[in-house]
């Protein structure tokens, strides 16, 4: 008998998450159960390692959840911090130690939970206000900011899961 794990999106709404904003919410889950793949039994050195020169998985594990925060801070109407913008060149560096599977997974829940927090006190009737990003204020909306946000976090797990992949398959 096989054991088969339901994706987020197939085990049903999730504790106090918007109607229309469920989607985004199980996307983040989604991406933060890929990063834990992604990182299952990998050494500081693997997680770290950049095949091919391409980016890491760390830098993909901690991009997810930086870029995940600097988009919702957005989605709120305010402008980026001095220290988010400050971790935005370190997001590939892994730190002396390097950071491992343990302190990288701690980082991205603590993300994915201010996310979900947000987006549980979003209230519909603002998805469409609009919103600038960055110093230029390029136009979008707070739906606009979330669903991208749950789409780049999809992206960098996956980004994080091949990456891993080809890291486990270098040593063998």
């Amino acid at each position: 008998m096989s054991t088969f794990t339901l994706e987020a999106w197939q085990r049903g709404p999730i504790d106090r998450v918007p109607p229309l904003l469920m989607p985004a919410a199980h996307a983040l889950i989604h991406a933060r159960e890929d990063a834990e793949r992604a990182l299952r039994g990998l050494s500081p050195d693997e997680i770290w390692r950049r095949p091919g020169g391409g980016a890491s998985v760390g830098f993909h594990v901690r991009h997810l959840g930086g870029a995940l925060d600097r988009l919702l801070t957005y989605a709120r109407a305010e402008q980026l911090t001095g220290e988010q913008r400050r971790r935005i060149p370190a997001e590939g560096d892994p730190g002396t130690p390097a950071a491992g599977a343990p302190e990288l997974l701690a980082e991205l829940g603590a993300a994915i939970e201010g996310a979900l927090d947000q987006i549980r006190a979003t209230e519909e009737s603002t998805l469409l206000d609009p919103r600038g990003i960055g110093r230029q204020q390029i136009p979008t909306t707070v739906i606009g900011l979330i669903f991208h946000a749950a789409e780049h976090a999809a992206r960098h797990a996956g980004q994080a899961l091949t990456t891993a992949r080809i890291v486990r398959g270098a040593g063998a």
